[in-house]
């Protein structure tokens, strides 16, 4: 095996030619409060390095994902999971998750207690692992392209939530789409959006996507639920709002509460 090279510097130091090792080492025998000196200083510009939020210990996990591009609603989804439960109650228990990554989602939704969950993944599947394609393989995860009719009964679940789908849709397919999500649920449609702002996919994902995600304002989707005759869900907003106040739970995603379609 071969031995990583010591540089030059250290060859110095460690020799005592360094220039200025004679020095440090005089002053260090003459005057130890030096040392300490010097060490307290060195804690404290860590300790400032770090309450900046630009050093190793603090920072804005989601924003540096949100640089990189892998923000994801779908993980704000997990989270929401006891929230939800709180504001749906029975509706719980037959879920439909539509989203990338909807695997993720189904296998938490599935740890509940008496929940049975399905999943449309939108997207191909070619990367995912053993554990999602034993999902597929079972029938809880179709993939399917929500462009298209999905491959359910009306009203077949109770509660639809959706999640880092409708974000990649033009109008032209979300006239379509956000409809046929709203006559496959019985009780509540769920859609988790992501803010303007907050980038999506990669470039080099741009290909399974199709187009970069649309991040659109609170405002342009009640204005379009109005336009589609999509009606909010007041209560259940009222509710969401109450429970995740007590759970001091923040999410970082437009959560929109609808009814489905009568």
């Amino acid at each position: 095996m071969s031995r990583r090279p010591v540089s030059s510097a250290r060859r110095l130091v460690d020799s005592g030619s360094f220039p200025f090792s004679g020095a440090l080492q005089s002053k260090s025998r003459s005057n130890p409060l030096l040392s300490i000196g010097l060490v307290l200083v060195g804690a404290f510009l860590l300790i400032g390095y770090a309450c900046s939020g630009s050093g190793i210990f603090g920072g804005d996990n989601g924003a540096v994902s949100r640089i990189q591009g892998d923000f994801s609603c779908t993980l704000e989804v997990q989270r929401a999971i006891p929230i939800l439960k709180k504001v749906y109650g029975d509706s719980m228990r037959k879920v439909l998750h539509v989203g990338p990554d909807t695997c993720s989602v189904v296998s938490s939704l599935l740890k509940e207690e008496e929940t049975e969950a399905w999943g449309v993944e939108p997207y191909d599947i070619e990367d995912a692992d053993a554990r999602c394609k034993n999902l597929v393989h079972k029938g809880s995860v179709r993939v399917a392209d929500i462009k298209f009719p999905l491959p359910y009964r009306a009203k077949s679940f109770p509660l639809v939530i959706v999640s880092d789908a409708l974000d990649y849709l033009s109008p032209k397919y979300l006239n379509k789409t956000l409809p046929d999500l709203a006559r496959v649920a019985s009780d509540g449609l769920v859609i988790f959006a992501g803010y303007p702002g907050q980038q999506r996919a990669k470039v080099a994902e741009l290909s399974k996507f199709g187009r970069p995600a649309k991040m659109r304002s609170s405002s342009w989707w009640i204005r379009y639920f109005v336009q589609t005759s999509v009606e909010e869900n007041e209560p259940a907003v009222k509710k969401f709002e109450q429970a995740a106040s007590k759970k001091s739970y923040a999410p970082s995603c437009q959560v929109f509460h609808l009814k489905p379609l009568r």
